[in-house]
C-alpha cells in the first residue's frame, strides 16, 4: 500500500518510549504525530542536552548582537497614523466632536471634575464628610481600563480580553495574581462581560458587568471611585461595589453642566490654546470643504448616530431655548438640537467616503458612523504625545529590543533537558519580567501604556484600530499634510511572515 494513501495515525505513548513501534511506523512511511503523555506540547524531543556554560555563552552573544544593532528611528509625535488607507481627495465634509477633539483641556479639568463629583457625593448622596479630604491622584489611572462593576475592581485587558496580571486594583492597591485567578477562574474575560449585547436598547449598558474608561472625562471619575473605595477599605466600612459605582458615576455626570459653565467663564484656566486650529479651519474653507460640529451637550451621542426618529430643533441663541418649527433644511451658522445622523445625511446629501468625522472616543464617536454609515473616521488621542516621547528615549528602545531578543533566547532553549537548563531559564525569565515591568512603568506605574499590555495591544487599541481610519494627538497635526494626501497603513508583520528583533 502506498504511504500517501494511508490515513494519518496519532499515537499516544505512555511510560517509556516505544522505539520499536515508532521506528516501524516511520520505516513504513506512515504519516504520524507522536504525543508523549504528560507534556502536551506535540512532539517531545528526548535527550536534547546543553550545558549551562553554553547557555551563558549564547546569552552573551545575543547581548552583543543587541548592542551592535542600530536603534530604530524616532517616531514623529505630530504624525498622523493610518489604520486603513484614506485618500483626502475623496473627503468633501469634515465633522468634529467637541470635547478633547477640538477643545483640549488642561490637567486642571481633571481636578475640577474630581472635586465637583466628590462634593456631589457628600451633598446629594450623603457620603461621609471626611471624603472631602481625598485628593485627586493624577498619576493613578489611564484611559482604556475596565471597571468590574460587580466586584469593584479596576483592571487592564488586552485585545484578546485577557487580564494583564499586575494591573488589577481594588481601591489604590494591587490585587495579588493568585487572588485574581481565584476571582475570575480564568485570565480571559467573557465577551458578554465587556460588551453590551443590546447596543440599541435603553437598559443594555446597565446589563454589562464591566465598563471601559474610553474617554478622558472618565479618568478623574475612576480616580474618585478608587479613592472612595480605598477610604471604605481603610476604615472598615461595608459598601456595595455596584451602588458605589452608580453613585460616583451619577455624581460626576450631573456636574458636567456646572463644569461647562465654569470653563466658559474661565477659558484660559481650563482650555489649552491651539493657535493652529483657526489655520486648519481656514485651509479647509479655502478648499471649499464643508464642516459641522456634533457635540454631546444636546446631540446625546451615541443616540445621535443610532436613533432614527428624533426630530431636529433650531436653537435660539438670544432666548437660549429651542424653537418648535419643523426643520426642513440645514443652514450655515445655525445651531440645532437633538436630531439624528440619518436626518443630517438626508438634508445635506453627505454620505459615505465624502465625510471624515473626528472624535476622541473610538466607540461612541466613531463605531456607528463607520459601521452603519460608511463615514471615514479619525481619532484624536491626546496621550499619544506623552507615549511617543517615551518611546523615543534611547533607554526605552534598548530595553524593548533586548526584551525581544531575550524572549527569543528563552524560546530557543526551552526544549533542552536538565536541571541546570531549567535553573538558567528561570534566571532569564526573572530578567524578562524585570524588563517588562520597567517598560510598563515608563508610561504609568500602575497600568503601563494606554496602547499595550506587556506584549499585546490593549482592548482600547483593538477598538481604536477597528473604528478609526487614522489617529493623531491633535487635529492640527493634519496641517503637516496636504488636503490631497493619502494615508497608507504600514504593512504589519504577521507571526508567520518573518522574524525581526526590532518592533
Amino acid at each position: 500500500m502506498s504511504a500517501s494513501l494511508v490515513a494519518p495515525l496519532v499515537v499516544s505513548l505512555y511510560g517509556n518510549t516505544c522505539s520499536v513501534l515508532i521506528n516501524s511506523i516511520l520505516r513504513h512511511g506512515r504519516n504520524c504525530t507522536i504525543i508523549r503523555a504528560g507534556h502536551g506540547s506535540g512532539i517531545h524531543i528526548e535527550g536534547r542536552k546543553i550545558s549551562r556554560e553554553k547557555m551563558r555563552e549564547n546569552y552573551l552573544k545575543m547581548k552583543e548582537k543587541c548592542k551592535s544593532k542600530k536603534l530604530p528611528p524616532d517616531v514623529n509625535a505630530n504624525g498622523v497614523f493610518a489604520c486603513n488607507e484614506l485618500d483626502l481627495k475623496e473627503v468633501q465634509v469634515y465633522g468634529f466632536d467637541y470635547d478633547y477633539t477640538l477643545a483640549c483641556y488642561k490637567p486642571s479639568m481633571d481636578y475640577l471634575l474630581y472635586n465637583l463629583g466628590r462634593d456631589m457625593l457628600i451633598k446629594k448622596h450623603k457620603y461621609p464628610e471626611k471624603i472631602a479630604q481625598l485628593e485627586y491622584k493624577d498619576d493613578f489611572a489611564v484611559r482604556g481600563l475596565h471597571y468590574d462593576i460587580e466586584k469593584g475592581l479596576l483592571l487592564k485587558l488586552d485585545s484578546f480580553l485577557q487580564i494583564q496580571l499586575g494591573t488589577v486594583y481594588r481601591g489604590l492597591h494591587p490585587v495579588p495574581d493568585d487572588e485574581v485567578l481565584r476571582i475570575y477562574k480564568n485570565r480571559i474575560i467573557p465577551i458578554a462581560y465587556v460588551e453590551s449585547q443590546h447596543k440599541h436598547s435603553q437598559d443594555g449598558p446597565n446589563r454589562q458587568k464591566m465598563v471601559q474608561l474610553a474617554d478622558l472625562f472618565s479618568v478623574p471619575e475612576m480616580g474618585l471611585l478608587c479613592n472612595v473605595t480605598e477610604y471604605f477599605l481603610q476604615n472598615q466600612i461595608d459598601y456595595h461595589p455596584e451602588i458605589l459605582f452608580r453613585d460616583v458615576k451619577n455624581s460626576v455626570q450631573s456636574c458636567h453642566p456646572i463644569m461647562h459653565q465654569l470653563v466658559a467663564n474661565n477659558v484660559s484656566d481650563y482650555l489649552e490654546p491651539n493657535k493652529d486650529l483657526t489655520k486648519f479651519f481656514d485651509r479647509l474653507k479655502a478648499a471649499n470643504k464643508k464642516m459641522f460640529l456634533v457635540t454631546n451637550i444636546q446631540a446625546r451621542k451615541p443616540r445621535f448616530f443610532t436613533d432614527e426618529s428624533r426630530p431636529l430643533r433650531v436653537y435660539d441663541e438670544i432666548q437660549q431655548t429651542q424653537l418648535w418649527d419643523r426643520v426642513t433644511k440645514l443652514e450655515k451658522g445655525t445651531i440645532y438640537l437633538e436630531g439624528t445622523v440619518k436626518q443630517l445625511q438626508d438634508m445635506t446629501g453627505w454620505r459615505g467616503h465624502q465625510v471624515l468625522y473626528f472624535g476622541d472616543h473610538p466607540y461612541s464617536d466613531l463605531a456607528d458612523v463607520t459601521l452603519e454609515h460608511g463615514w471615514r473616521t479619525g481619532a484624536i488621542i491626546q496621550e499619544l504625545t506623552y507615549e511617543i516621547e517615551n518611546l523615543n528615549k534611547p533607554e526605552f528602545k534598548e530595553n524593548a529590543n533586548w526584551l525581544q531578543m531575550l524572549t527569543t533566547l528563552i524560546e530557543e532553549h526551552q526544549d533542552y533537558d536538565g536541571e541546570e537548563v531549567q535553573d538558567q531559564l528561570a534566571e532569564w525569565m526573572r530578567e524578562r519580567d524585570q524588563l517588562r515591568n520597567a517598560i510598563k512603568r515608563v508610561f504609568n506605574k500602575q497600568f503601563g501604556s494606554v496602547f499595550r499590555t506587556y506584549h499585546n495591544p490593549t482592548y482600547f487599541s483593538r477598538r481604536l484600530f477597528r473604528f478609526a481610519d487614522i489617529y493623531m494627538s491633535s487635529i492640527s497635526n493634519l496641517l503637516y499634510y496636504s488636503n490631497t494626501h493619502t494615508f497608507y497603513p504600514r504593512r504589519g508583520v504577521m507571526p508567520h511572515e518573518y522574524i525581526s528583533y526590532f518592533v
